[in-house]
């Protein structure tokens, strides 16, 4: 399975570099020199297929205040997919934060072909970070950008159902592990940055999610009872959550 989803993502960043092949930032665009950088780095962005250095290419996507953030990303989209995948991409909030640049560049907008490429490219970096055993980044943090380039959970949740056993099941624990002190605290276990997502919608689809499909795949793969009975305690409010005898003592 893992093979095939590796195949996948290959092919995904190879239709993202023709996609994007030659794409520019617009020629008027600019960027304070103070807290950006120099004109001279600005120009490498007019420049197509130039590759810049890691850290430019961080500034360029972490960067809220372009005049058209959506030609810049499409100008960077192929090398910042391929550090994004090989986890070379470092957020001071989390993976959510260049999902927050996908959202702010509005991809699902773009040309029938361009948001085609980057909706299947997302789709092959997610599965294959639940079914590669050596996938570099942890699918919690893949599922949290994806979520914040979105704005919907939906689709991420479908691939995560048809994707069982293995791999994807020690997946599902490690994110429910991650994730339980902030769901039972009430709060989605990411920050959503775009003001345009619904944070509270996003946090009961989880959390329905994990009482669901989650809560029956977790018993069947044998996860820790104790794991499983904090997600069950999702489905109590109030003190009846917190009185209960699984109460992990949790302090918010």
């Amino acid at each position: 399975m893992h093979l095939a989803a590796r195949r996948r993502l290959a092919a995904a960043l190879d239709d993202l570099s023709d996609v994007f092949h030659g794409m520019t930032a617009h020629p008027d665009e600019h960027n304070c020199s103070c807290h950006w950088g120099d004109p001279e780095e600005v120009s490498l962005l007019k420049t197509p297929d130039v590759e810049l250095d890691p850290d430019l290419l961080r500034r360029t996507w972490q960067a809220v205040d372009w005049n058209d953030h959506a030609a810049v990303l499409r100008r960077i989209l192929p090398q910042f997919a391929t550090a994004l995948v090989a986890g070379r991409v470092r957020a001071l909030s989390g993976l959510e934060e260049a999902g927050h640049s996908f959202a702010r560049a509005r991809w699902r907008q773009w040309p029938g072909e361009q948001a085609a490429a980057v909706d299947e490219f997302l789709h092959a970096w997610w599965v294959q970070s639940l079914t590669d055993p050596d996938a570099a980044v942890p699918a919690h943090q893949v599922l949290a950008m994806c979520a914040e380039a979105s704005g919907t959970l939906g689709p991420w949740l479908a691939d995560w159902e048809q994707h069982t056993g293995g791999p994807s099941d020690r997946r599902l624990a490690e994110a429910a592990g991650h994730w339980e002190y902030e769901l039972l605290g009430d709060s989605l276990p990411w920050h959503v940055h775009w003001p345009e997502h619904d944070e509270e919608e996003l946090r009961a689809e989880l959390v329905g999610w994990l009482l669901g499909h989650a809560a029956t795949r977790l018993r069947t793969s044998h996860a820790p009872a104790d794991l499983r009975h904090r997600i069950q305690l999702l489905a109590l409010t109030g003190e009846d959550r917190w009185t209960s005898p699984h109460w992990p003592g949790h302090r918010y």
